[in-house]
């Protein structure tokens, strides 16, 4: 049964403007360790990062207002061949354990000037 479904699209422009501004301090407060090391490994960094924030932002919005989320809280990772996936820590977990959210589906994409993510919740 699904529990809730999140879509977001970001233009990868906004990001690149935005880490140019606030740099590290706007970087740590939205991205794990793990995602900015990632990210920062591609060609071009704002692309990757723009999907995960996008990524973020539809898990956000399929959870709904229940609980307040720290970007943090939620980690985008690729896993063998390059599918991405979603891993939760803190708070947010404790929170997904109760509601029983047994999967968490993700799907990535970009085109051009944007990039966009959709999120789906599935529970018991």
């Amino acid at each position: 049964m699904i529990y809730g479904i999140g879509i977001d699209i970001v233009r990868i422009q906004r990001i690149k403007d935005v880490v140019e501004k606030w740099g590290e301090s706007f970087l740590k407060r939205v991205f794990t360790e793990n995602e900015i090391r990632y990210c920062y490994m591609k060609k071009n960094p704002y692309l990757s990062l723009a999907v995960r924030f996008a990524a973020k932002e539809a898990l956000i919005k399929a959870i709904g207002s229940d609980i307040p989320v720290s970007f943090t809280e939620i980690e985008i990772i690729n896993r063998d061949k390059g599918i991405p996936s979603v891993e939760i820590h803190g708070r947010l977990g404790d929170f997904l354990q109760e509601k029983a959210v047994k999967k968490i589906h993700l799907s990535l994409s970009h085109e051009h000037d944007y990039g966009v993510a959709c999120v789906v919740l599935e529970h018991y």
